[in-house]
Formats: structure tokens, sequence, C-alpha cells
């Protein structure tokens, strides 16, 4: 009893000394990222995403891409789904320093690789996707990263929040542009269509393919490239200062049915005779009961053989979708937009009973469908997804 009295004395003492020591020091102070915490909670965030995110490095580096999805890689992207799910994630230093690093070494890859089959397809922020064969490199909504993010709070309202350390530096931006020969953008909307991806390829004199309205009241808009919207037309277009020309398709896709802008669903050719198809925000709104997009949706594979389809994961029917191009391989896209609310963070796993979905229907059919995330890559054999 007399020790137990002793050390129930002793161990206050000894926290009221470290607090003293530790204040004496002049120990710095992180900042609070979450202003509705204390500063000890908002510090356990920190380092639990820190910790997190080495086991996540980890297992990613050790279970790369591959269809099927084993366990090790589900439960490595539910980890940042988890994270990525904190209100104030774009703004926590492990997050940023996690994505920075991975486009860093995403930078590093390309700059090293080349293809001699097949292609080898790159996962960059959002719906970001690079492709390179043998002979071209495609870019398709490359974007830096969010430099703000919306909050709902059921006190305070809307807001938005700045998030100034989270997109990826210019020097890499215009590495990434020297290693592409196209940059295509789907849409206008800012998570999609970024101005220093678009300038630094223009910059380089290389295209930078959009439909109308992209940058409005910014003299890149005189800059682009606008083809024709039709789904029946093959066009053609110079690229590495006309060396080489693409073949490609334009469907006239959109984000929303009632006043969203013109979102292109381009399918790429490319000389190795592989084609790669992006569709953006290609949204059929409302669904059933708006059926126009599918006219042309449903038909794509009876002309065109389609090797890739990047999808937006949350497209409603995004199955039929995909039956209407019949890939050989399905990589979904646009997962954990940090610029969004929480809620609307389309997480790795789907959300679909939510979201009204039948991505788990997608998901049980034959086509190989691979889920990616930030800086990773993947070799495509069209003989073997």
């Amino acid at each position: 009893m007399r020790i137990r009295y002793r050390l129930a004395f002793f161990a206050p003492a000894m926290i009221l000394l470290c607090a003293t020591t530790w204040a004496e020091e002049g120990a710095p102070v992180p900042p609070v990222v979450d202003p509705r915490l204390t500063q000890d909670d908002d510090a356990y965030l920190n380092r639990q995403a820190q910790s997190l995110l080495a086991t996540v490095d980890e297992t990613l580096a050790a279970h790369p891409p591959v269809v099927p999805e084993p366990l090790e890689r589900r439960l490595a992207l539910a980890v940042m789904d988890g994270l990525l799910h904190d209100v104030y994630a774009p703004n926590r230093p492990p997050i940023q320093a996690f994505y920075q690093r991975r486009i860093e070494q995403l930078t590093g890859a390309m700059e090293a690789t080349q293809v001699q089959e097949g292609a080898r397809i790159w996962k960059l922020y959002n719906h970001g996707f690079i492709v390179r064969t043998a002979t071209v490199t495609l870019g398709f909504d490359l974007h830096r990263g969010v430099a703000g993010f919306r909050v709902n709070d059921p006190k305070e309202g809307k807001s938005s929040v700045p998030s100034p350390g989270f997109p990826i530096r210019q020097d890499f931006v215009e590495r990434i542009a020297r290693q592409c020969d196209v940059l295509f953008i789907s849409h206008l909307h800012r998570d999609h269509a970024d101005d220093a991806f678009a300038q630094a390829f223009i910059d380089q004199g290389k295209p930078v393919v959009a439909p109308p309205g992209v940058f409005p009241n910014s003299d890149l808009a005189t800059k682009l490239t606008v083809l024709p919207r039709e789904a029946g037309l093959l066009q053609r277009l110079p690229i590495q200062n006309g060396a080489r020309e693409l073949e490609l398709v334009v469907y006239p896709g959109q984000q929303y049915q009632s006043g969203g802008p013109p979102n292109n669903v381009v399918l790429v050719f490319t000389p190795e005779k592989m084609s790669f198809a992006h569709n953006g925000d290609q949204i059929n709104d409302p669904y059933p009961e708006y059926q126009e997009d599918f006219k042309w949706i449903d038909q794509v594979h009876e002309k065109y053989d389609v090797d890739v389809l990047m999808t937006n994961c949350w497209t409603n029917d995004i199955f039929r979708f995909t039956r209407g191009f019949d890939p050989k391989l399905v990589l979904p896209g646009h997962q954990n937009e940090l610029g969004h609310p929480i809620w609307d963070r389309v997480p790795y796993w789907g959300d679909a009973e939510f979201l009204k979905l039948n991505y788990p229907e997608l998901l049980a059919s034959d086509y190989p469908v691979l889920v990616m995330t930030w800086g990773e890559s993947y070799h495509y054999i069209p003989a073997m997804p």
C-alpha cells in the first residue's frame, strides 16, 4: 500500500515536470489543421495518418495493381478511404507528403520508362491518366491536385478552405508534360481542367484537346484544339510536330443532362492499333428518364474494338456504360476527389448503395476491373488484362 501511494504522488509530478521541460525548451507546436479539434486531438490524427500511410506505401509496393485484386490491396485502399474522408485531409501534412511523394515517383518512373509491348498506364490525381505505348504518350484530365475543399459544418454552414500545400509543384507539371504528346481535357470543371497543365503543354508546342467553353475568359481558350463532337466521325490529330497522327472519335457527352457543360468522351487509337477511351464526367441524368446519350454509348462496341476504358466511378449505370464500349480492361477513376465534401468523395470501395450505382454488378461481371491510386501504374498487354 505504501508503494502504491508513493507512485500515485510521483506520476503527476513527473507529468508536470515533463510539461514544464517541454515548454521551457520551446518545442514547436504544430498548427491545428481542423479548427474543431483540440491541439492534442488534431496532432493525433496527423500521427495516425503518417503511420497508416507508411503501411499503405509498403503494402501497395508489395502488391501492385493486378487483376483480380488481392485482399491486401483492397485493405490498403480501404485505409486510404478512411484517411481521405477526414474533412480536413487535404491540409494534413502526412497526406500532402504521401501525395507529393507518389507523384514524384511517378514522374521519375515516366522519365525512365520505355514501352516495347502493350501500354504502360499511370494513374494521377482524381480522373487523371497517362497512357504510353512504344510510339505515343497520351494524357487525360491531368491535374495538380486540389487547392481548396468544401466544408459543410452543421453550425457554421458551408465554407471553402484553401489547401495550398496539396497541389504538386510547377516543375513536376512541366516534367510530366514533357513526357507526353497530347493532353485531352474532358470538360471545364476545375477538377478536370487544370490551367497549369494546359499551359505547360501549349508552351511545349503540344496540342490540348477540349470541348467548347474550357478556360473561359482566359487566353488559353484561344489556344485549345476544339474538335467536332460527333459519334460517327473518325478524326485525325497531328502530334509530335506533325511526325505522327492519332485517330480518334470525340463523342458528344455531357456532365449533366440539364444545363451541364459539354463533356468530351474520347476514344483514341494509337499507331499500334490499340484504343483507349476516357469519359471525363459523363453522366446521363436524370436516369433512366434521360436516354439520349445511350443512343451512341450502347453502340460504340459495334463499330470499334476498345482495349481500355477509363470511366468515372460514379456514372449512373456504369455497367451499361461499360457494355457499350465492351473493353478488355476497365480502369475506374475519380475516386476521392478531395475538393468535394466528404459524402461526395467517392471511396475506392464504391459506396454504391448510397449513390444508387450498379458498380457491384460490374465487379461481379466478366469485365476485368482494376482500381489504382495516385502514382501507380499498370502494364497492359492486349492479350492479357
